[in-house]
């Protein structure tokens, strides 16, 4: 018995929808990366990009657990002395949720072209307004706690 290898123009990918009201951010994340890869799929294949398109909505009302709203800090360096910047989660979830949302997709996602092509296939939404209805999305239907 033979395994099957998905080719990578063979399927036709779906559109999924997650709402992440009121769900860690960390969870959502890790669906949303999941989504992109193909994993969901039974015919998952690790070096094709087989997976699907994602869009999460009211990326303003994700919640952090714990004390990490008010401990966790993002870090960006700018490549020059003296260039790095930090900001704490408190106020960067505030002004840019969705950012937070696709840097937590992008971490759990390959570092490679399979990577950049799946995070291309990702939209992020500060509220539950998006322009994407023409596609047809379906609301992603497993539990995300």
């Amino acid at each position: 018995m033979s395994s099957y290898m998905e080719k990578p123009g063979e399927r036709n990918r779906k559109w999924y929808i997650i709402d992440a009201a009121g769900k860690p951010l960390g969870r959502v994340a890790s669906a949303a990366a999941s989504i992109l890869r193909g994993k969901h799929l039974p015919t998952f294949t690790p070096n094709v990009d087989c997976g699907d398109h994602v869009i999460i909505l009211n990326t303003d009302k994700t919640i952090l657990t714990g004390k990490k709203l008010q401990n966790k800090v993002r870090y960006r360096h700018s490549g020059w002395i003296g260039g790095l910047r930090e900001i704490k989660y408190d106020k960067f979830m505030a002004e840019k949720s969705d950012e937070a949302m696709m840097l937590a997709v992008q971490g759990m996602l390959p570092h490679n072209t399979l990577g950049a092509k799946a995070l291309k296939r990702l939209r992020v939404y500060k509220d539950s307004e998006h322009n994407n209805q023409a596609q047809k999305p379906e609301t992603w239907s497993r539990e995300i706690r």
